[in-house]
């Protein structure tokens, strides 16, 4: 019957650490415990204590030191034989795991709802390609709800959303706070109202992204209080069209604010302010449970709250 092979815990008492393994390598190469001490750039006196307590751990003197430098003993010139397996075993899984690295930065997924992906992220992608110009970047862009899907799918290194929380399955942090508006052609009877109430917007036909958008959930939540939202006269998958109808003077339209600069400067939509209902939100990087961001991905996330 075999004896039963060590757990791993077991090795650390008997087994030389790494450095020291490389340091004994030293010291065959070049016959010297001062060359050695200097090749892996720690002082004399640091290697021959570290040699002392290698020797101990083992039990068995490794080198013979003299005037004229340290030779290996039989059992040191057998012990440097294990010693460099080791090393070049460590040296490979090295070489691997930065392979594995190499293979991760090489590329970046992004999912983010259409908020952020048109008026957020383009200044972000910009300024990560200047510190990661090797990295192909991929952006799926969706509402916030097929964000958080790409994501638990594993289609996706990190996302973007917008919505009343972190969707469930995932982690995030707030990089950004945006507010919602009410906007309407100048030629809408609302675009001479000075205020219009909580009611009045619940209970008009509006211009709407489609459910599962961020924009969408806010509006849902803000006006449940109010009576909930009346049928809407449109409801579109992109801030796009929903500005593009509303502009057309079909109907009012509930967008962020950072995707109506243009068309506000250009008198294209007109502000309707809302007195006593809440329409401000924040904006979340997110990614999966328990696993933070690394690699282009932790860097991009660094970007957003730099830009914040």
């Amino acid at each position: 019957m075999t004896s039963p092979v060590p757990p791993p815990s077991s090795l650390p008492h008997r087994v030389p650490d790494l450095g020291a393994m490389v340091l004994l390598l030293a010291v065959a190469r070049h016959g010297s415990l001062g060359r050695a001490a200097r090749d892996v750039g720690i002082s004399q006196p640091a290697a021959s204590s570290r040699i002392r307590s290698m020797e101990r751990q083992l039990g068995v003197a490794l080198l013979d030191r003299s005037p004229r430098g340290s030779r290996l003993t039989d059992a040191g010139a057998l012990v440097t034989d294990w010693a460099r397996r080791v090393v070049e075993a460590a040296e490979a899984f090295d070489a691997g795991a930065q392979a594995l690295r190499d293979r991760r930065d090489s590329r970046l997924r992004v999912a983010a709802s259409m908020t952020i992906a048109e008026y957020l992220l383009p200044g972000w992608l910009i300024a990560l390609r200047a510190e990661r110009p090797g990295t192909a970047v991929s952006l799926l862009a969706g509402n916030s709800a097929a964000v958080a899907l790409r994501l638990l799918a594993g289609e996706a290194d990190l996302g973007f959303v917008e919505g009343l929380s972190i969707p469930e399955g995932l982690d995030g942090t707030v990089i950004a706070h945006d507010r919602l508006v009410v906007v309407v052609a100048p030629s809408h009877p609302w675009a001479r109202r000075a205020t219009l109430t909580p009611g009045e917007l619940a209970e008009a036909p509006l211009i709407l992204r489609e459910h599962g958008s961020g924009t969408r959930q806010v509006l849902d939540a803000a006006l449940a209080v109010h009576g909930g939202l009346a049928r809407p006269l449109l409801e579109l998958s992109s801030t796009t069209a929903v500005k593009g109808a509303a502009e057309s003077g079909a109907g009012p339209c509930v967008l962020s604010e950072l995707a109506l600069g243009e068309e506000l400067s250009a008198r294209r939509l007109v502000k309707v302010p809302v007195a006593g209902v809440r329409l401000r939100r924040q904006l979340r990087a997110v990614w999966p449970a328990g696993h933070r961001p690394t690699g282009p991905a932790r860097d991009l996330l660094s970007l957003t709250a730099r830009d914040t």
